[in-house]
């Protein structure tokens, strides 16, 4: 059922929202979508990665933050070694959380596998939204191929916000294209 209605919202994203396309050279490519057109894409390729920011256009108050590198070796080819790594790393981002130990969830993904961890800060929790300055945050990796990593960072101002529903919808439907004569 999740994966119906996935595929619902990305077909209405492809209709009426916004469309970006992320072109990994020999990689492959990237197409993500947003249900609406106020958020803004900026792409950096530094050869080695690709880095991509995602911000809203008016007063929402989120972003996503997206890395995407490409490991000569696939140490994190397994699920359980992916879920492992993302929780070590963020150890210490836990610590300082309201909930005190990282937990890695799984993305329901199209293509690929991958987790995130949420964190609430404690300091503003009950507090009003103060621009750039976020409740919660979630940080994620997704093994998309052997020589695709996407590291992911949403942050909002709670989990079940619209804006951050909306970044994590465009997360989840991703899609991922090697290019011809590539593996996944």
């Amino acid at each position: 059922m999740k994966k119906i209605i996935a595929l619902f919202l990305l077909s209405a994203a492809a209709l009426f929202g916004q469309a970006q396309d992320l072109n990994l050279g020999a990689h492959g490519k990237i197409a993500l979508y947003l249900l609406d057109d106020g958020w803004k894409f900026n792409v950096s390729d530094f050869g080695d990665r690709l880095l991509v920011t995602i911000t809203p256009k008016g007063d929402v108050n989120a972003n996503c933050t997206l890395t995407v590198t490409y490991p000569e070796k696939d140490s994190l080819d397994s699920k359980s070694r992916l879920r492992l790594k993302l929780e070590a790393d963020c150890a210490q981002i836990a610590e300082h959380s309201s909930e005190g130990k990282a937990v890695a969830r799984e993305f329901s993904l199209r293509d690929g596998f991958g987790y995130h961890c949420d964190f609430t800060d404690p300091d503003l929790i009950g507090k009003p939204p103060e621009k750039d300055n976020f409740k919660t945050v979630s940080q994620g990796l997704i093994h998309l191929a052997p020589d695709v990593l996407v590291e992911v960072s949403i942050s909002a101002d709670g989990f079940k916000s619209e804006p951050y529903q909306s970044l994590l919808g465009m997360i989840e439907g991703m899609e991922y294209t090697a290019r011809p004569g590539r593996s996944r």
